[in-house]
């Protein structure tokens, strides 16, 4: 009887031992799960972003020594450039007239049609070509840039065929041009070959510095017209730019191009279609901002 009880009792004392045993790893596996847990999360959260968040619908910046693309989005997706045209017009023009030598009148057949938009430029307004692109370029007088494709030899229509050839030998695929103003929508491009049409403009001297005026004076007849620069970053001291055009239609939404040294490097930089007046200012301020923190970060990336 004795010995029942004792094998009873032995049978009890191994299933508590083994039941013992199996709770202690479970509760084991569990903390060792938990701490895995615990390591992996910090290091997830503190990933560093790739890019700033630009509202931009398509964004292009190169670094313009290396030909390295920093940043990019949506750059194949062809739209209307508006004001950006007039930089493929300058380039002709000087192609043609590289001293911009004469004068112009302003006609009827220079005012708006497409959209009518405002120009205080009086019809019979007689200016340099000098002082019409100096304001077709710094401030998009869309007169102006009218005036100056209409007085090119054989006219608007020549103006513009030299236009589109001058694009496909740039090797810009995507661009389409329709008229000298980029009143049209016809003024077609994407940010990967506006690019190469900004880093083709700024090749050319005058381009430069008159993109970058900050503001002139005209005298049309008996007024005397002020003009600023229709990119208020070229006034901002935080900025180093050596070329820049923004545009503008409904269509397009606001654009702005620009050649500028950012963390001591010469960037390339396309924003097209940003919606609300200060956007594309926000957006290029944000990538500003984003490759200086890069380059103190990350010293061995400077270009």
């Amino acid at each position: 009887m004795t010995g029942k009880y004792g094998r009873i009792a032995l049978v009890i004392f191994l299933g508590v031992a083994i039941l013992t045993l199996l709770s202690s790893d479970a509760i084991s596996k569990a903390r060792t799960k938990a701490v895995t847990h615990h390591k992996s999360t910090p290091a997830k959260a503190i990933r560093s972003p790739r890019g700033p968040v630009l509202h931009s619908a398509a964004v292009l910046v190169k670094d313009q020594s290396t030909g390295r693309l920093l940043i990019q989005k949506r750059t194949a997706a062809v739209v209307p450039i508006a004001s950006i045209t007039k930089l493929m017009t300058a380039m002709v023009i000087l192609d043609q007239d590289e001293n911009l030598q004469g004068n112009l009148m302003i006609q009827k057949a220079d005012v708006d049609r497409i959209r009518h938009s405002y120009s205080r430029l009086p019809v019979g307004a007689t200016l340099t070509r000098r002082e019409a692109m100096l304001l077709a370029l710094m401030s998009s007088e869309n007169r102006c840039a009218h005036a100056l494709g209409r007085t090119y030899p054989g006219g608007i229509r020549a103006c513009v065929a030299a236009m589109n050839a001058k694009a496909r030998a740039l090797g810009l695929s995507k661009t389409r041009f329709a008229d000298t103003t980029g009143l049209a929508n016809g003024n077609v491009s994407s940010a990967r070959d506006l690019v190469k049409l900004v880093e083709a403009a700024y090749q050319y001297g005058l381009i430069r510095e008159f993109t970058t005026c900050m503001e002139t004076t005209i005298y049309a007849g008996r007024r005397m017209l002020e003009y600023r620069n229709s990119n208020r970053l070229i006034k901002n001291p935080d900025w180093d730019i050596g070329l820049s055009k923004t545009g503008y239609t409904d269509e397009a939404g606001r654009c702005l191009v620009m050649q500028a040294h950012v963390a001591n490097r010469p960037l390339l930089i396309v924003l097209l279609d940003s919606q609300g007046r200060l956007t594309r200012l926000g957006d290029a301020n944000r990538i500003r901002k984003w490759l200086e923190g890069s380059s103190q970060e990350s010293p061995e990336r400077k270009g």
